[in-house]
């Protein structure tokens, strides 16, 4: 893609946002975009949000599952940047028409107390940078249809990519842990979306291990001269499909020992 094009993909994903309503897959208008192409978009999307007053507070990780990767046909994480107007806090209700078309996934919050940068980064300089790790949900939503009306053809990686890892916004659970003072491999949590169990999970369902997704997060970073900075909040990767979540719906994660995070949707 052309610097115009990256600016003019990235103004579209903007102005969506703003409208509430979806552009056509990026990877029908432009079908040579590379995955490198779809990160200039993201990029780009983000700062014109940050010159409209957004502020960076962390990354998340998405398609750390193999069905997700299998369902995407890649064999890789994507990731996306965390914006301050995107937190809310547990339990909190969800304005009407906040969103696109939002769904839930459950994940294990990172949350840093030293920066981290550079393809020399261990796993356990990730542990030793962590400050503690938490419950949370991420809510995706898409400024880009999941599938094109005209030709049935369904968003593929670039057009994910582009669209921020489809990110929209995030809540945290109360607790705070230690990272090791649990096995994350073996957190896992039960979600029900209106009192009724929709997905269960285990931690080891992100890449073996929620560290690992943080690791791979670093050294992408450092793929591009980024890193990550103190006090910023990582969402590790989802353990569960994402589940729909329309206007009215109510949702609750129970990780049991290690706390639980409730979001209503108005």
């Amino acid at each position: 893609m052309t610097p115009q094009e990256i600016r003019a993909a990235a103004a579209a994903l903007f102005d969506a946002e703003r409208e509430r309503r979806q552009i056509g897959l990026l990877s029908r208008q432009y079908p040579d975009m590379t995955l490198d192409d779809a990160y200039a978009v993201q990029a780009a999307f983000v700062a014109l949000k940050r010159a409209a007053g957004a502020a960076v507070v962390g990354w998340k990780i998405g398609l750390t599952s193999r069905a997700m990767q299998q369902a995407l046909d890649i064999a890789t994480p994507d990731s996306g940047v965390l914006l301050d107007d995107m937190r809310f806090g547990d339990g909190a209700t969800v304005p009407a028409g906040r969103f696109i078309q939002p769904r839930i996934e459950a994940e294990i919050a990172f949350i840093m107390k030293a920066p981290l940068a550079g393809r020399q980064v261990t796993r356990d300089e990730v542990l030793a940078a962590t400050a503690h790790v938490a419950p949370g949900l991420e809510i995706l939503d898409t400024r880009i249809v999941r599938v094109d009306p005209g030709t049935g053809r369904a968003r593929i990686i670039t057009d994910t990519v582009s669209d921020n890892a489809a990110n929209a916004g995030f809540v945290l659970g109360s607790q705070r842990h230690p990272v090791d003072a649990f096995d994350l491999r073996w957190v896992g949590a039960i979600v029900r979306r209106d009192g009724i169990v929709e997905e269960t999970g285990l931690g080891a369902g992100v890449l073996d291990d929620p560290v690992t997704g943080i690791l791979w997060l670093v050294h992408r970073l450092a793929d591009h001269g980024l890193g990550i900075a103190a006090g910023e909040v990582l969402l590790s990767g989802s353990f569960i499909r994402p589940i729909e979540a329309p206007a009215g719906s109510r949702f609750h994660a129970d990780f049991g020992p290690f706390g639980e995070v409730a979001l209503d949707f108005a």
